[in-house]
């Protein structure tokens, strides 16, 4: 059995990772075609062993995603016609689903972001299985759209799946203890972005940086170019111990939606700059159900905010921790699950669809964070 993952963002390497690795111990064939993001997403794969294949990287402005839309489906259909792949697995990705298209093939779809709406349209009509978090605010076609209880981010924060990894601060510069402050800047360049924004210029991260840097060293991961008084501050740790970062962390802070759920899910109070946060259901679940994340539209709320947990950083690390293991009970081990859906598809898809399926198999209750420092 040949299956073929699309992939063109870090996280999505983390999402994936732990069930190629179980699908290759099972025999199957794996391939991986990657979109560049940033210069690290083909560098978590090599640092996990994973082969891939470096397909058109993503591009900012609509004409160049336009333009690489061709490029990525011919060279995905060149991929299969020459390996001729059983299944393509992604997660949203248009390519995959017009590529498995033309070649016959199922595309399994993993989905969570639903004001995507241009990238929903060019998928969905070509797409097999659409798996959602069960607060996607959105329905699609009740034949192949599954929801399940859980998150991209519980497939490698999980506790089941993660264990902290102490020998970060040798990287980091600072003491186990000490606190320190993780800024993320986004490029705000997906289609869904348009219209949206987190900080509007360097002039208001600045003043985030600066207020933060009375209370703990602060270290930035950007997209973007770190210019001027800003470049002192870039994060310089090896990509793959970023979540190690994240987890001993006093607090994050910054209009990067991801780095913002993996934080509060890890239970480090995690603070949000984003004008778009509420169009998505899981981060409706993450700031209104769970509280794991606090979002805020504008700069100068979330930098108050930020600036009264950092006063008493200790006592909201730990309300943070209780947070996390409260949303972590109640949720299912991501990677667990998808091993388990594209390793029995397509009767995995039918039970669950026909309702002969439990998720209750995948949910472990015991599985906790217990921060000690």
């Amino acid at each position: 059995m040949r299956v073929l993952f699309d992939v063109g963002h870090p996280a999505q390497v983390h999402l994936i990772k732990k069930t190629v690795f179980v699908l290759q111990e099972h025999g199957y064939e794996i391939d991986v075609a990657v979109r560049e993001r940033e210069n690290i997403v083909s560098g978590l794969l090599e640092h996990y062993g994973i082969d891939y294949e470096k397909i058109e990287p993503n591009a900012p402005g609509m004409a160049a995603k336009a333009l690489s839309l061709v490029k990525n489906d011919l060279d995905l259909l060149k991929m299969s016609k020459k390996k001729n792949y059983d299944i393509f697995v992604g997660m949203g990705s248009p390519y995959s689903a017009h590529a498995s298209r033309i070649r016959s093939k199922p595309y399994i779809s993993f989905s969570d972001t639903e004001d995507a709406r241009l990238q929903l349209k060019l998928t969905l009509p070509f797409t097999d299985s659409f798996l959602t978090p069960d607060c996607f605010l959105t329905d699609f076609s009740p034949k192949k759209h599954i929801k399940y209880p859980s998150y991209h981010e519980l497939a490698y924060l999980h506790p089941r799946e993660f264990s902290p990894d102490d020998s970060v601060f040798e990287h980091l510069d600072v003491e186990k203890g000490e606190p320190y402050v993780i800024m993320r800047f986004s490029a705000w360049d997906a289609s869904h972005d348009t219209g949206q924004h987190g900080f509007r210029d360097d002039t208001e991260r600045y003043e985030v940086v600066k207020n933060m840097e009375k209370y703990g060293k602060v270290l930035i991961s950007s997209e973007i170019p770190l210019k001027g008084k800003l470049e002192r501050f870039r994060i310089k740790i090896p990509s793959h111990m970023m979540h190690d970062a994240l987890y001993y962390a006093s607090l994050y802070v910054g209009d990067g939606h991801k780095m913002a759920a993996e934080s509060g899910i890890l239970g480090t109070p995690s603070i949000l700059v984003s004008t778009r946060w509420d169009r998505t259901g899981n981060f409706m679940d993450f700031v209104k159900k769970y509280r794991t994340v606090e979002a805020f539209k504008e700069p100068a709320k979330a930098l108050s905010r930020a600036v009264e947990i950092m006063k008493e950083s200790k006592i909201y690390r730990k309300e943070w921790v209780k947070k996390a293991n409260n949303l972590i009970e109640k949720k299912m081990d991501m990677t667990e699950f998808m091993t388990y859906f594209i390793e029995k598809y397509p009767e995995s898809h039918r039970k669950i669809i026909a309702g002969e399926n439990s998720f209750n198999k995948f949910i472990y209750k015991n599985a906790r964070w217990n921060k000690d420092y």
